[in-house]
């Protein structure tokens, strides 16, 4: 497996968030995460990318162990984090905030940041019009757009990606749908949290979906099955599609 974790424990504080998650991705596979507001979703994607250690258990990501490693050292590697908040820096462009992601690849030639943001432009062309206005100028759409597109630039194996659709005006769902589909055409691992269930479970037949539930895995299934069963959503997640 690309990305493994192993009986992973983290904590606030006191707190038990995650209480023994298992959990596994393949290279080029999209898994989704799901589960009621509160359960350690997002905990999960934080705790990958080093931002909330695991105090046990073990990350392994394509043979190597990354529990211990910190939120750059793991960027390095090939992991890319689009939290939910976007994390956009306001007082900088839409240019410099992306310039900004491509230092995870090191030292890169002018024609390279020309054809990676040539390649950001192609993907998202409203952006493009946008390069030199402010960070804290851009609408919630926008910045979702900007939080994606300075994933791409890092040309990541993985993107850990929370919420895409929360916020965002409805018209841009489907956007962000075709965008994820790109990145899986290209053959970006995926690990999604998302609540818009209809987007999320529309974007790859062989997908698979973890359910969460009080920090632990409760249900595991690719979706189809989950979408010919749908009890395990009702039950764990409090919905009917």
């Amino acid at each position: 497996m690309f990305l493994t974790l192993q009986d992973v424990h983290t904590y606030y504080g006191r707190s038990h968030i995650l209480q023994g998650i298992d959990l596994e991705i393949a290279q080029g596979e999209l898994v989704i995460l799901i589960g009621r507001n509160g359960v350690g979703k997002t905990t999960t994607l934080k705790t990958i990318m080093g931002i909330e250690p695991a105090r046990s258990g073990r990350i392994i990501l394509d043979g190597k162990d990354i529990t211990s490693l910190k939120p750059h050292e793991i960027a390095g590697l090939g992991i890319a984090y689009v939290p939910e908040e976007r994390r956009i820096i306001p007082n900088l462009s839409v240019l410099e905030n992306l310039k900004l992601a491509m230092l995870v690849r090191g030292k890169l030639s002018q024609r390279e940041v020309d054809e990676s943001l040539e390649q950001i432009f192609s993907n998202f062309p409203n952006l493009k019009n946008r390069l030199s206005n402010r960070g804290d100028a851009l609408s919630g759409g926008e910045q979702q757009m900007l939080a994606m597109a300075r994933a791409m630039v890092a040309q990541p194996k993985l993107i850990l990606i929370d919420e895409p659709s929360e916020g965002v005006m409805p018209i841009l769902v489907n956007e962000i749908g075709e965008i994820l589909k790109r990145f899986l055409d290209n053959g970006v691992t995926i690990l999604l949290v998302e609540q818009n269930y209809e987007m999320a479970f529309g974007l790859k037949d062989d997908s698979r979906v973890y359910i969460m539930e009080k920090g632990l895995i409760c249900h595991e299934c690719g979706i189809q099955s989950l979408l010919s069963d749908r009890d395990p959503l009702v039950k764990y997640c409090g919905i009917q599609l």
